[in-house]
């Protein structure tokens, strides 16, 4: 297993359900990946290298201060690219 920041998967987890919510803002390709990168530099990250690692990971996915964490971030990083998209 090559070392993986974690986070990336607990934001592609949740990203589709936060942005189900909105409704008026943009869901392409570019915009999701701004989403995802402005979610990601606020958050923690959690690297891990080794299967353990990534186990020991997704038991602290089942916290729900872990899961709000994540939440918290994509809101606030839909609301940025809401209001600046770079798609044109």
């Amino acid at each position: 297993m090559k070392v993986h920041n974690y986070m990336e998967n607990a934001v592609d987890k949740l990203i589709d359900k936060v942005l189900d919510q909105y409704q008026d803002i943009c869901k392409c390709e570019i915009c999701r990946n701004d989403i995802k990168a402005i979610a990601l530099n606020e958050l923690k990250p959690h690297y891990v290298s080794t299967l353990k690692g990534d186990l020991y990971t997704k038991v602290d996915e089942m916290y729900i201060q872990f899961e709000a964490d994540v939440i918290k971030a994509l809101v606030h990083a839909i609301e940025i690219v809401g209001k600046n998209p770079r798609h044109g």
